[in-house]
């Protein structure tokens, strides 16, 4: 199951994340967001548990507590929906 988690603080990295994901169950994958500009953490994450069950705990444990002192927000990610100006550029490649 991917997660998104948001409110992250700026300093916080992927390899605390998934060390705070992990004690949860086993993490598939931690993708912090960075700007491209910058290289600098955009303050949200994907976080992917294989395990529904592990991921359902994680939300639920993690959801608005406070981490390097900021609330974070955890829920399921959504399906990123194909815009119909994306599906004409994937369409001309």
């Amino acid at each position: 199951m991917k997660l998104l988690v948001r409110n992250l603080a700026r300093t916080t990295t992927e390899q605390e994340l998934k060390a705070i994901f992990a004690d949860f169950g086993r993490v598939q994958s931690c993708d912090l967001v960075l700007d491209k500009a910058t290289g600098k953490s955009k303050g949200f994450a994907f976080v992917e548990m294989p395990k529904v069950g592990e991921a359902k705990v994680a939300i639920q444990k993690l959801n608005n507590k406070d981490i390097a002192g900021n609330k974070i927000r955890v829920k399921k990610a959504e399906d990123k929906v194909a815009t119909p100006s994306r599906v004409s550029k994937d369409v001309e490649k």
